[in-house]
């Protein structure tokens, strides 16, 4: 599928201002689960700036800024310069041959009792730009679209073919049921098809679920709800034309911000944080990763 189909009519998202943190931001909604910080009022094209830590996430301002996050579902800060030391490299890799883990729509943390309660990820100002997406989009809708597109020879597989699968009961299931329809999909999906063909899929995915795959801007930080009381996400590794390998790509960076940007007095859970990390290496031989699960 070429990229040009995965564009939707959208109204053009009008500029407005958000009053957070005494100060006045430029926020649009490009989707009706994404608020996108361009910068302070006042200041439309200042140099980039730490304004994410220096001013969002204070201490006295952290917990306001994560329920916005709950609430919304994915906020995105443009034009942030950091070298804060909390971020560390996003883990596992694509192969032409292979889809990765982190192709597959998945929450961060999906075996442990414990997930993170949203997952920032950031594509740092560097000399290359980044041109591999990530796709966005709630819950709901991802497992919804991924029954709306799902070939017809796949949903008769004897895994699927017994499921209520209907758009009535995908909408009344509860995370925990709609994570056990989506790993058994996902199973089927990898198993039926190539990587090519299952990277058709999950473009076709991300039409459907109407998902946010803007390109990365230098500089830019998402924050994506991921396990919290009000909005929940999923996200992936979103390829848009055939993966032929060996083309230049920015790289990107993350961290379970409200479980690693702690406040006075706080300590780091270790034992919780090397459990997610665990999760994000590439699949290993002969084992089904933790994203193809039922979680």
């Amino acid at each position: 599928m070429a990229p040009s189909s995965n564009t939707h009519t959208h109204p053009a998202p009008i500029t407005s201002v958000l009053h957070f943190a005494n100060r006045q931001w430029r926020v649009r909604r490009p989707r009706p689960f994404v608020l996108v910080i361009e910068g302070e009022v006042g200041q439309e094209d200042p140099e980039p700036s730490d304004y994410l830590h220096e001013q969002l996430l204070l201490p006295e301002w952290r917990e306001a800024f994560y329920q916005l996050v709950d609430t919304t579902g994915l906020v995105v800060c443009l034009n942030v310069h950091t070298q804060h030391p909390s971020y560390r490299d996003v883990r596992g890799r694509s192969s032409k041959g292979r889809l990765s883990q982190g192709e597959y729509y998945h929450h961060d943390g999906c075996t442990g009792p414990v997930k993170p309660r949203l997952v920032e990820i950031r594509c740092p100002i560097q000399p290359q730009t980044r041109g591999v997406a990530t796709a966005v989009a709630p819950h709901h809708d991802v497992v919804k679209a991924m029954v709306q597109v799902l070939p017809a020879e796949l949903a008769d597989t004897p895994a699927l073919a017994g499921q209520d699968m209907s758009l009535a009961t995908i909408g009344q299931m509860d995370d925990a049921a709609l994570d056990q329809l989506q790993g058994m999909i996902t199973r089927t999906v990898r198993k039926k098809l190539n990587a090519e063909g299952a990277r058709a899929y999950f473009r076709q995915v991300d039409a459907a679920a109407h998902a946010y795959f803007e390109p990365w801007a230098l500089g830019e930080s998402r924050f994506i709800a991921n396990a919290n009381s009000g909005v929940t996400l999923q996200h992936r590794r979103a390829y848009q034309a055939p993966h032929t390998g060996g083309v230049a790509n920015g790289h990107l960076v993350k961290r379970w911000t409200n479980e690693e940007l702690l406040l006075p007095g706080q300590v780091v859970n270790q034992a919780l944080i090397a459990a997610l990390c665990s999760e994000e290496g590439d699949e290993a031989e002969g084992l089904e990763g933790c994203y193809l699960q039922a979680h």
